[in-house]
């Protein structure tokens, strides 16, 4: 194991655990399936801390990676970092889902973290957002705008003070917006 903390792309401290792991005992499991059964057992390993589980992503580059993304008011630090990482190793080694080899890496989502689920919509309501759409909107891909709610299918943004109903499905990402 080996502990991995960084400057980001913006200037961002990064923070980073790492673990190889083997093969598979259990089979083989889709990437989906991977990601619902590593979220709740971090989810369950969680439980009786102060730390939320944002997100987990199963996904290839060059190698395979397992990142699980972790918050807390105030900010996770290395060691919040460290401890999910050796409780969740301890249980991906017994149980042993994954069949290829891949990386851990446990973090905090960063700055600019990209809002996907609802209870993120509800924290950051008030918070400036960029909104990224899969096709132009009024001629623009890209819009800054403040959060005001998510509501179903519906997003809704303010925009030089007014409130702007968006097709939730229209839109790529959302994402907390950050000004230097």
């Amino acid at each position: 194991m080996a502990a991995i903390a960084g400057i980001g792309e913006w200037g961002v401290p990064t923070l980073i655990f790492y673990t190889v792991y083997g093969r598979c005992k259990m089979g083989q499991m889709k990437r989906e399936q991977i990601e619902t059964w590593v979220t709740e057992k971090a989810e369950q390993l969680l439980a009786s801390t102060s730390l939320e589980l944002v997100d987990v992503e199963y996904v290839r580059e060059k190698d395979w990676y397992l990142r699980v993304f972790i918050d807390k008011e105030g900010g996770v630090d290395l060691e919040d970092c460290q401890q999910v990482s050796e409780k969740l190793s301890k249980v991906l080694d017994r149980e042993d889902p994954i069949r290829d080899n891949y990386l851990l890496e446990v973090s905090s989502p960063g700055l600019d973290r990209i809002l996907k689920k609802d209870k993120d919509f509800l924290r950051y309501a008030g918070r400036t957002v960029d909104i990224h759409f899969f096709a132009p909107r009024e001629g623009k891909k890209d819009w800054v705008g403040e959060l005001v709610k998510k509501d179903g299918p519906c997003l809704v943004v303010r925009i030089n003070g007014t409130e702007t109903p968006l097709d939730y499905t229209q839109i790529a990402q959302v994402r907390l917006h950050i000004d230097f």
